[in-house]
């Protein structure tokens, strides 16, 4: 597309370039040229146009589309197709739409706004444009059925480490899937399968980040941040896109070798907010207390009670709820 090839000349140009130039090298019009250089502006680049000095692109901290997407993903072998969308219901919903179509996957759906985006337990995700990440996976594991609930933990683990490895921030997982940086939620992800007795249909894991969020309502402030917040700088989305395919792609390879979480038990432990500290498990038979040790090959809660047995939490039969200032 024009725009593609004009926003490439930019970038590799790094200063003004005249419209005419850019007319004579794509043998079009300079109101072919002038269309193509404001719907780049629509998606969020900075163009400055000056009179007999032509176009110029400034340098931009966060873009994210179609183009900027597919560029940053291009080295990730471990996807067979990434969309991006700029408004969508759900990334979910439509990469649930898209397995019931037959497609193979690994697929990424990433879009800049949800407009029906869901939390746990049916709660709603507030997913704004230009603020943070909401993507979904469709994978297709030829593992047991009842190995696929740790996928879940495999996401934190990705979300976590491509987190750090694009901000330097120390990031945390409070178990079993929810990252947090000093003691706030920074990212929430759910995930959902279809399977039977003895084969998995899908598995579609659902992300939300909160990464350019200026700020949050007063009622979940002392809960939820976001990586701008933590870093005091815009953070590019792309980036953190990449960095979390790039690990996931790792840690999913290590998963899929043995399905379950022994090649990765010690990494998710050493980010585990919970480890060594006192928790409350809410369980239908009954409250209980403990210290969270770490986690079973298998992904559960090691808990230590106060008569010093243990007991191994399974995430989704009970909750977790550290009482030490995070909820």
């Amino acid at each position: 597309m024009l725009k593609d090839d004009i926003l490439r000349v930019l970038k590799e140009r790094g200063s003004y370039c005249s419209g005419q130039e850019l007319c004579e090298r794509f043998q079009v019009t300079r109101t072919a040229v002038w269309k193509a250089v404001a719907r780049l502006k629509e998606e969020g680049y900075h163009i400055e146009a000056k009179q007999n000095r032509g176009y110029l692109l400034m340098e931009t901290e966060d873009v994210m589309n179609e183009t900027e997407l597919r560029a940053a993903l291009k080295d990730i072998s471990f996807l067979r197709e990434s969309c991006f969308f700029p408004s969508i219901d759900s990334t979910n919903l439509e990469v649930k739409r898209r397995a019931e179509q037959g497609a193979e996957g690994p697929l990424l759906i990433v879009a800049d706004e949800q407009t029906a985006g869901r939390g746990r337990r049916g709660r709603s995700w507030s997913s704004p444009p230009g603020s943070g990440i909401w993507m979904s996976l469709l994978l297709r594991p030829e593992i047991r059925p009842e190995h696929a609930s740790m996928i879940t933990l495999v996401c934190a683990l990705a979300v976590a480490g491509g987190i750090q490895d694009v901000t330097g921030l120390q990031t945390e997982i409070k178990w079993p899937n929810d990252v947090v940086i000093g003691g706030r939620k920074i990212c929430g992800i759910l995930t959902e399968m279809n399977t039977d007795m003895d084969e998995i249909g899908y598995v579609i894991p659902g992300i939300g980040i909160n990464v350019n969020t200026d700020s949050f309502p007063e009622e979940i402030r002392a809960v939820a941040s976001s990586l701008k917040l933590e870093t005091g700088r815009t953070v590019s989305r792309v980036a953190i896109v990449a960095a979390v395919m790039r690990r996931f792609a790792e840690c999913y390879a290590l998963f899929a070798e043995s399905e379950d979480m022994r090649g990765l038990r010690e990494l998710y432990e050493s980010m585990l907010v919970n480890r060594n500290r006192e928790v409350l498990v809410l369980d239908p038979r009954g409250d209980y207390r403990g210290t969270a040790l770490g986690i079973t090959e298998s992904g559960e809660l090691r808990v230590r009670l106060e008569d010093g047995s243990e007991a191994e939490v399974r995430s989704g039969e009970v909750s977790v709820r550290g009482i030490y200032g995070y909820v």
